[in-house]
């Protein structure tokens, strides 16, 4: 790849190296330079451009990142569409994960071109959180070395995730005299918070006084009905000849390890009875703060080893106590907010007459056998979106039953839908709010042949913090639609009016506008005429 100061008329094809923001030119860094772009910036005079060719052997920044990312793919794990040279990993649902580090400081080793950034190992996780991501630095890398860092991700399990498991817990409150029972019920409360949080079931109680043979007689109780055994002690476990590790072997388990480098959690015990675990807590386990026994619970809860070696090989980053460096307090029974996939909803505007097709809903014509609007809304149904918001009016009982049986679909009626798309716009603007959606692609229903993938990589494109708030597919340089709109535009949409759609907010807001390249010439092609459809009904478009 070779950067240089480049004449304007021998840029085309070039990657911009830096933005260029002039009267009526706003050129993003890593923008191809087109024909008309070329034109347009010899019309404003602009002379010379610093931008990037690609030269032999070179991988395109998006398809080196979507490549390392599709190798890195382990079990429980999703991958989002590249955009900039990033593409970003998400857990598929609530566990532990997993990562090797040894192979991650290869694969970083491999080019400087190549990042890749994980989370800590063994960190609990949720469902569509960002746990890794891969980015090439600017604008592509070597063949040989994104091969090599290929290779090292499909040689083992480098990344994955041990989601968490439904397990019945069983709690144990030993008790002393002149104790309150508020005090156990408020342990009680904050331990089935861990428990949920766990995917687990609080399956039962006991209390107990603080003795042997009660404690054994409790836990021989509540083995056969639990799978883990949480044991919260009167007092402190202070050796293993106390009263939680007596009556755990007396009730015919074992003792296995007691003590843990975790501060706070260093009187944690760990037992076994009748195949089951057994966990003597420690004292700050009755509070919601993060503790050591939130580390070995959670690791129960996915199933994973645990042992003396495990909770010995904890001290690294096993300081939890609230020091001036960690103001915050951090809550056990809750996973704390992480990056996240964005909540995306997809309002599929489905209302329209079709005045000018002359009479028939064009949107429930069929085009390769299937509705032109079943096909937009299986394409919603197939994308990274979590809600699908369909907009009927025109014909709404025949539309919502076209429309029946797809994933995350609802309609909404709007009764106003005569006097003009924006009315639907807004209607399924309010809807997304409402359902606290971060951002909504606008799909127009007479556009059957976009992709999914098409709106993924808007989906991948939308970065607030980055600026970019109306991410806008283009292809060879001319914009289309859909049009994936951050939230905060929402209350906008509510004072559009006519037919006009949202065209208007992105001439007020081009600085926000993020121009997103994509292999799709459908998003140039909607159906509004007899003609039109009738073509389109002849010849099978395949999807891009």
């Amino acid at each position: 790849m070779k950067f240089a100061e480049l004449p304007v008329e021998e840029a085309e094809g070039a990657l911009l190296a830096h933005s260029i923001r002039a009267e009526g030119v706003n050129f993003k860094k890593g923008r191809k330079l087109g024909p008309d772009d070329i034109a347009l910036l010899s019309a404003k005079g602009i002379g010379t451009v610093f931008a990037a060719h690609l030269e032999a052997g070179d991988v395109p920044e998006d398809e080196a990142a979507a490549r390392l990312a599709e190798a890195l793919l382990g079990p429980g794990l999703t991958a989002g569409a590249p955009f900039t040279g990033r593409a970003n990993l998400f857990a598929d649902g609530a566990g532990l994960f997993l990562v090797n580090r040894q192979t991650i400081d290869a694969i970083n080793a491999v080019h400087e071109a190549i990042t890749l950034a994980t989370l800590s190992p063994h960190e609990a996780v949720q469902p569509g959180q960002m746990v890794a991501t891969v980015k090439i630095i600017p604008f592509a890398c070597p063949q040989s070395a994104l091969e090599k860092a290929c290779a090292l991700a499909k040689e083992g399990k480098v990344l994955g995730l041990a989601p968490f498991e439904a397990q019945r817990y069983g709690l144990i409150s030993t008790t002393l005299p002149g104790m309150k029972e508020s005090l156990l019920d408020k342990t009680r409360d904050v331990l089935g918070a861990r428990i949920e949080a766990l995917d687990g079931t609080l399956a039962g109680e006991r209390r107990c006084p603080h003795e042997t043979e009660a404690l054994q007689a409790a836990l021989t109780a509540m083995a056969p009905t639990s799978d883990i055994l949480l044991v919260s002690g009167a007092s402190a476990i202070v050796d293993r000849q106390d009263v939680v590790p007596a009556a755990i072997e007396a009730a015919g388990g074992k003792v296995l390890h007691f003590g843990m480098p975790v501060d706070p959690g260093n009187l944690l015990l760990l037992g076994e009875l009748s195949g089951k675990p057994v966990l003597g807590l420690p004292g700050c386990a009755r509070s919601p703060k993060l503790n050591g026994a939130d580390w070995v619970m959670q690791r129960l809860a996915a199933k994973l080893p645990v042992a003396s070696a495990e909770i010995m090989g904890l001290g690294v980053g096993g300081l939890l106590k609230e020091i001036s460096s960690r103001p915050q307090p951090r809550e056990g029974g809750k996973v704390t907010a992480k990056p996240a996939r964005p909540r995306i909803a997809a309002i599929l505007l489905a209302a329209g007459r079709s005045t000018r097709m002359g009479g028939p809903n064009k949107l429930l014509t069929e085009v390769d056998g299937k509705t032109m609007l079943r096909h937009v809304a299986e394409t919603a149904a197939a994308a990274q979106v979590e809600d699908i918001i369909a907009v009927t009016g025109h014909q709404h009982e025949a539309v919502a039953h076209e429309l029946s049986g797809i994933a995350r679909l609802s309609c909404v009626h709007n009764p106003d839908y005569a006097s003009g798309l924006a009315t639907s716009l807004k209607k399924g603007a309010s809807e997304a709010a409402a359902r606290h959606a971060d951002a909504a692609i606008i799909l127009l229903g007479d556009m059957p042949d976009i992709s999914p993938e098409t709106l993924n990589r808007l989906i991948a494109a939308y970065d607030p913090e980055e600026g970019r708030l109306i991410c806008v597919p283009t292809f060879e340089g001319r914009r289309g639609n859909p049009v994936l709109w951050d939230a905060r535009f929402f209350e906008e949409m509510q004072a559009l009016t006519g037919d006009m759609g949202a065209k208007p907010l992105i001439a007020s807001y081009e600085e926000a506008v993020c121009d997103v390249p994509v292999p799709d010439p459908a998003i140039h092609r909607d159906f509004d005429t007899p003609e039109a459809l009738a073509e389109r009904c002849s010849t099978r478009h395949p999807r891009a």
